[in-house]
């Protein structure tokens, strides 16, 4: 199967289980479309792409840490040495045995002590020698439930947050970046863009995708 089959059949399953797919303009792709999953009202974006020159399609999702779930982090760093670093360490093995690619956008550290977890991002590649409907729609199970998982484990400690998404740093310093690479100063970023973000199951609606 080649990456012009590959984007055909992608589209089909995604049609044939009648999930909702949106293209994303993306001159490094094949194709790449944002797609809501699980299709309810509480679906988050996961995005799926056929990089080009590469035999494979990538399933990711990029969810943002609730602005008061974060304070929540703050506290308990500050509060009690070692227990928030051990939480990220314990944070760090369930994703490692969930056969899953990850990374955890944590917060600049503070007298040594990590800020909080402010966004992560899971993802798997499928290699179009093993792509098949089954594979694709269960590594998009995967990673939801995987995604659920550390939700609920956010929520369960830090509480349910204040509904409205915090900041990443990672992201700021991004966006910071001139042209040629160099920093440069720049005002508060209170905004991050949001084809990269995804909510603790709000209600999804397509108009908002970017």
């Amino acid at each position: 199967m080649n990456s012009r089959e590959a984007a055909d059949r992608v589209r089909e399953w995604l049609q044939s289980e009648h999930l909702e797919a949106r293209d994303v303009a993306d001159q490094q792709a094949m194709i790449h479309l944002h797609v809501r999953y699980p299709p309810t009202k509480q679906g988050h974006v996961f995005n799926v792409v056929i990089p080009k020159n590469r035999n494979l399609v990538l399933i990711y999702s990029v969810t943002r840490v609730d602005e008061g779930q974060q304070m929540e982090m703050t506290e308990h760093s500050e509060g009690e040495l070692g227990e928030w670093e051990r939480w990220l360490h314990d944070t760090r093995i369930h994703l490692t045995q969930a056969d899953l690619d990850w990374v955890l956008h944590v917060g600049k550290k503070n007298n040594g002590v990590p800020g909080p977890l402010q966004a992560f991002n899971l993802s798997r590649p499928i290699w179009l020698d093993g792509l098949t409907q089954n594979e694709f729609m269960h590594t998009m199970r995967h990673l939801w439930l995987t995604k659920l998982s550390l939700i609920h484990k956010i929520k369960f400690a830090y509480g349910p947050g204040i509904g409205k998404p915090g900041p990443v740093d990672d992201w700021i310093t991004k966006k910071a970046q001139s042209s040629d690479g160099q920093p440069r100063a720049q005002p508060e970023v209170t905004e991050i863009d949001t084809d990269e973000t995804g909510g603790f199951g709000r209600d999804f609606d397509p108009s908002e995708w970017v």
